[in-house]
């Protein structure tokens, strides 16, 4: 019963948590658990959970209304991109120093999906592919911790990642750059695997920028 509570609570969590990074909960909306409970058909307990979890990450605040949808300032977006310039680029470093046969095939398929998505116009599939060719890299790089850092990060721009990617030319650099990375980390190149994804980290924090932040 307790596992089975446990993982409506990410079921909730990861559905909330998209709902506000996607833009569907602007920011200032008020959640309260009986409307919440009512839309997803769950008991208040799992949403109280998710809620919770949801103040952690600094995506909402607690009122005593309910919990007020915060979402992702400029201000965040302007750390999330130093921290991701400093971490990412190790991230790759990694990979190509420990990435085995089955991990670099994994690796590739993303690009290869993500070609096919970028050639359809395709940017709800295409930010959905982004965010699994990082996290491949992520798990590919060995560290736990590593990736226990980066993907939250990954994900509060979620809204920002569609728009930009929505974007025929920035697409097709994303995948020209995401190709170049996955090259490096196959030929075992931690040195240029680095240097490619802070590239790429700095490229694609400009496009959200030129895009807007709203």
């Amino acid at each position: 019963m307790e596992h089975k509570m446990i993982s409506i609570a990410d079921q909730v969590f990861e559905t909330l948590e998209q709902s506000i990074l996607s833009g569907e909960y602007e920011r200032g909306t008020v959640l309260t658990e009986i409307k919440l409970s009512e839309r997803l058909g769950v008991s208040r307990t799992p949403i109280r959970e998710a809620l919770r979890r949801l103040e952690q990450e600094h995506i909402v605040e607690s009122t005593s209304k309910g919990a007020r949808v915060i979402g992702i300032s400029a201000e965040d977006i302007a750390d999330i991109r130093e921290i991701r310039l400093r971490l990412e680029g190790l991230a790759s470093r990694w990979a190509a120093e420990r990435a085995t046969e089955e991990g670099l095939k994994a690796l590739k398929e993303t690009v290869e999906l993500q070609e096919f998505y970028t050639q359809k116009n395709d940017p709800d599939s295409l930010k959905n592919i982004d965010s699994r060719f990082h996290q491949t890299i992520y798990i590919l790089s060995g560290s736990n911790s590593m990736r226990d850092v980066l993907e939250p990060l990954h994900r509060k721009l979620l809204k920002y990642r569609r728009v930009s990617l929505g974007e025929p030319l920035r697409a097709q650099k994303s995948l020209q750059e995401h190709r170049a990375i996955y090259e490096a980390i196959a030929a075992h190149d931690g040195e240029s695997a680095e240097r490619l994804t802070v590239h790429h980290v700095m490229k694609a924090h400009d496009a959200i920028s030129q895009r807007g932040e709203s």
